[in-house]
């Protein structure tokens, strides 16, 4: 498994870049760099490629509604330009609550714009005059929607890949599907191995039934908070306000993906009362219910007998790339975890 890592979403930038650099040092091989509401990601990721010599870069994600998809291959191209190469695209939907909330945008039809925003990166990245004619784009824009001066045009520049990367943020059974068809690679959220076929195996049975044979096999990056030692449960527990964050407040009643997710596992009654004392305001109560053993299922905390487990559990389920956050006191210590869950990952 490739050993990545997600930045903080508040993290400036020059603090940042010191302590990755010891990262790409004890063995770090993707980071990536999410973009909700604070800082853009392409800033950070031009700043990180500039400074590193051998690390992956991945926007983790990019949303798909707050930049034109011409726009968002164009960045592309630049940061694969600005790292040798050394770029993947990670595109979303991301949510209601940040797309309408913060952006102002309407939150529709996130299959057929994400379909449809690979089709049009990709062709940008081959140089091909861009011509589009789909439901959500139309490149150029009809003459009865404009002035009817648009032509269609061509990258003027020469990316170093025809091919980036194209990640996929995804977690319905509809956007699994497609994502197998389309994407090289796949990131759900809360990932449960053992679930995991159970929850996704039919959606990506049938888009790797349609996907085209020159994309690579399907790389699925998973997330994980790691800490290895003993008596680690203060540490579990507190990832209890993230997941009753999402779980609970990410969207109202029947428009929580994620508390749809955590249903599916087979937490039902457990989602709806986070999401209940959630919305009602009682956010720490929410976080106390949400299930212990959905919280060790989804992190590496704990002994190194109990990481060694969750390791080979991702691996037979089909993790390719393992996206830890390390949780110690010091940036050299978080250095060692992950020098160590590199060294565990190749010998489970």
């Amino acid at each position: 498994m490739r050993i990545g890592m997600p930045l903080n979403y508040s993290g400036g930038f020059k603090e940042t870049m010191a302590e990755l650099a010891l990262h790409e040092k004890a063995g770090l091989d993707i980071v990536y760099v999410p973009e909700a509401y604070s800082f853009d990601a392409v800033s950070q990721m031009g700043f990180i490629a500039a400074r590193t010599e051998r690390l992956q870069i991945a926007s983790g994600i990019l949303q798909i509604y707050t930049r034109t998809p011409t726009s968002t291959a164009m960045t592309a191209a630049g940061l694969d330009y600005v790292s040798d190469g050394r770029f993947t695209l990670g595109i979303g939907a991301s949510g209601p609550q940040v797309i309408e909330g913060f952006h102002g945008v309407p939150y529709q039809a996130p299959l057929g714009r994400t379909r449809e925003i690979v089709e049009i990166c990709r062709k940008v990245w081959r140089r091909e005059k861009l011509t589009h004619e789909g439901k959500h784009f139309q490149i150029p824009l009809p003459a009865e929607q404009g002035t009817g001066l648009g032509k269609p045009l061509k990258l003027i520049n020469h990316p170093v890949r025809d091919r980036i990367p194209i990640m996929i943020a995804a977690i319905g059974p509809k956007n699994v599907a497609m994502t197998a068809e389309i994407a090289e690679s796949w990131e759900p959220i809360f990932y449960v191995p053992e679930k995991a076929h159970e929850v996704w195996g039919q959606s990506l049975a049938e888009g790797r039934a349609k996907r085209d044979e020159t994309l690579p096999e399907l790389d699925t990056v998973v997330q994980a908070p790691l800490a290895i030692g003993d008596g680690l449960d203060d540490l579990l527990d507190s990832m209890r306000p993230m997941l009753a964050l999402y779980i609970g407040g990410m969207g109202a009643k029947g428009r929580n993906f994620y508390n749809s997710l955590a249903q599916r596992y087979g937490y039902e009654a457990e989602a709806e009362k986070i999401q209940d004392l959630y919305l009602d305001g009682k956010k720490d109560e929410a976080a106390a219910h949400v299930p212990t053993d959905l919280l060790t299922k989804t992190s590496l905390i704990g002994p190194e007998s109990h990481v060694r487990e969750r390791l080979a559990a991702l691996k037979e389920s089909g993790v390719t790339t393992l996206n830890v956050t390390p949780l110690a006191g010091t940036a050299d210590e978080r250095a060692r975890l992950i020098e160590r869950i590199r060294a565990l990952s190749e010998e489970v």
